[in-house]
């Protein structure tokens, strides 16, 4: 029976994975990047200062960071001198990757911004005092945020706002301009300068922060697809919109060190770099997800980052939910979102049809106003954005995630009859829908967790009654059971706001501590919590049948999280998460039973 149960709840979970392929295409011969005289050099982390002198180059750190993960440059009189040094740099075992230096940049046509000059005195004006229908936020311009409607939104924030996930922006940059006062940030860094201070100094990045967590719901300008989660600005590209690879690849590492759980890359290049892709692997690794532009080429090939393995690569659809002009496509598009077309008026509101948010005017950047921008840039924060309430709502692993992600991505318009799955490579698993992904995500595992804690409680209390034991349990089981699982994880769905106001209700135990003690903590995701309350409470009987009935309830999680594989324990290796996950199910479970036994 618990076998049945733990493999439906596992094809309820996962159903079919939309991916294209489980890794992206591996690079051309075309892709190749082009020979230069500045190579980018990974050496293994614990490489020592000694070794490096001996390597007999200047090895040039790229920021302050260069020391703790081994990326230098190394700069060459000529093309020659550094293809002979790649070559022998290849061979060097303290070498991870070594590649030629090149410049990534925003994807070509994004600079282009429309606005009519009045957008700042309309989204700040006396609009904000004008009634709002139920449901929709009182940002005064939200009426022209077709794209965040597209995305499932606000039905979305019923049920989350990503509350407690870190969102890395690496880009131009993020400036904290009036619209993203409420907005929370975490330290950041600018590997341009290479100093503390990521100030937005074109407007690319602030606009990418607006759409993934615009101040929402202030009586103020627009709105954001996750307002409650943290930014986390990394500039490593200059005013102009370009910036050097190893800064880059820098940025994703020290994301993944400092908290990121979501990096958001609206930027690209046409040529792999082993130094990027080893990075992309590094946060991975550490449980990061990885989203970026597919690029606006307009051309039936991805650029990277996006078509790394162990990144989300995002096309950009219009208002009509058909793929802009510009969005590249390929088998390695995994998603698509709204990434607008300022030439267009298909709602017919009177503006163009592009992203709209709070940023630094580019040129000007002294000024704020609320702009349009369209390009894949845009559609990759949405998708980071619906990553983030995935993961505010208690999904945590990349895999997890991603299949989540994918899906519940709709079909766009006119597609509706697709086969289940993917959809084509210009929208790849079809459009996120931040709403579809939240209900699963909430919906799916609340009741995944309680359903396999009343299995584990049926098994043993029918086990003991069979033997004499288990007298009455009464409602005090069955509630702590609940708090034990699932919590009452319906009121989110049955009450506006629940997710936040009820929060401690509509979690369960392992949830709602993670919330506090950190996601992957091993005391959260082991039997320490139901064993140390048994020891505390054992000795008062009329408390036995809570105390039973909320390590089964903690088991049904811990056997969920195992099942599903949604948590990454922190210090335990990823190949025995589920083992440690499993096993401690099967403790708390038999803490359970022994209470009951000697109740």
């Amino acid at each position: 029976m618990l076998a049945a149960a733990t493999a439906t709840v596992g094809l309820l979970w996962s159903g079919p994975h939309t991916r294209a392929t489980t890794d992206k295409a591996a690079a051309s011969a075309d892709d190749a990047p082009p020979a230069g005289t500045r190579l980018i050099v990974d050496f293994r982390d614990d490489i020592s200062a000694d070794a490096l002198k001996a390597t007999g180059y200047v090895e040039i750190p790229v920021s302050d960071y260069s020391a703790h993960d081994g990326l230098y440059e190394i700069d060459f009189a000529s093309p020659e001198a550094a293809a002979v040094a790649r070559a022998k740099l290849a061979r060097d075992p303290d070498v991870e990757s070594v590649d030629y230096d090149v410049q990534m940049a925003i994807p070509p046509d994004e600079a282009a911004v429309l606005a009519d000059g009045a957008m700042d005195a309309e989204c700040d004006g006396a609009a904000a005092a004008r009634p709002t229908p139920s449901g929709e936020p009182n940002d005064p311009c939200w009426k022209y945020q077709w794209h965040l409607r597209q995305v499932g939104l606000p039905d979305a924030w019923k049920l989350g706002t990503g509350k407690g996930v870190v969102v890395a922006v690496i880009d131009t940059g993020v400036t904290k301009v009036g619209d993203l006062a409420q907005t929370t940030f975490v330290p950041g860094y600018n590997f341009v300068a290479n100093n503390a201070n990521a100030a937005d100094d074109h407007g690319h990045g602030t606009h990418v922060a607006g759409t993934i967590a615009q101040s929402t719901n202030n009586k103020r300008g627009v709105a954001g697809v996750a307002p409650d989660v943290s930014i986390m600005p990394l500039k490593v590209l200059t005013a102009r919109g370009s910036g050097s690879v190893a800064g880059i690849s820098q940025a994703i590492r020290w994301a993944a060190d400092h908290g990121a759980n979501v990096i958001n890359m609206s930027l690209g290049g046409p040529s792999p770099i082993g130094t990027m892709a080893s990075a992309v692997k590094y946060a991975r690794g550490k449980g990061v997800v990885v989203i970026a532009a597919a690029g606006n080429d307009g051309h039936g090939r991805v650029g990277y980052p996006a078509k790394y393995p162990g990144v989300v690569a995002v096309a950009a659809t219009q208002f009509d939910e058909s793929t802009t002009f510009y969005s590249n496509w390929g088998p390695e598009v995994d998603i698509a979102a709204p990434g607008g077309n300022v030439r267009v008026d298909q709602n017919g509101d009177g503006k163009p049809d592009g992203v709209l948010q709070h940023t630094i005017v580019p040129g000007n950047i002294s000024k704020q106003d609320y702009l349009w921008f369209m390009g894949t840039s845009m559609a990759t924060p949405h998708v980071a954005g619906v990553t983030a309430l995935i993961m505010g709502a208690g999904v945590r692993t990349p895999d997890a995630v991603e299949a989540l992600l994918f899906e519940t991505a709709r079909k766009p318009k006119g597609r509706e009859a697709a086969v289940s799955g993917r959809v084509d490579d210009h929208y790849g698993a079809g459009l996120a829908d931040a709403g579809a992904a939240l209900r699963k995500a909430r919906g799916g595992r609340g009741a995944g967790e309680l359903g396999l804690a009343g299995v584990l409680a049926l098994l043993g209390v029918a086990s003991l009654r069979r033997r004499g034991g288990a007298g009455h349990l009464g409602l005090g089981f069955v509630a702590a059971l609940v708090v034990g699982s699932s919590g009452v994880f319906a009121l989110p769905f049955l009450i506006p706001g629940a997710h936040t106001t009820l929060a401690t209700l509509s979690e369960g135990a392992p949830l709602a501590l993670s919330s506090l003690l950190g996601f992957g903590n091993p005391l959260v995701w082991s039997a320490a919590l139901p064993l140390g309350l048994v020891v505390l409470f054992y000795g008062v009987p009329k408390l036995r049948p809570a105390l039973a009935g909320f390590a089964f309830g903690f088991a049904g999680a811990l056997l969920f999280a195992a099942v599903t594989r949604i948590v990454d324990v922190s210090f335990v290796p990823s190949f025995l998460d589920r083992a440690w996950l499993a096993t401690n199910a099967g403790l708390s479970a038999l803490l359970a039973a022994s209470v009951l036994r000697k109740s």
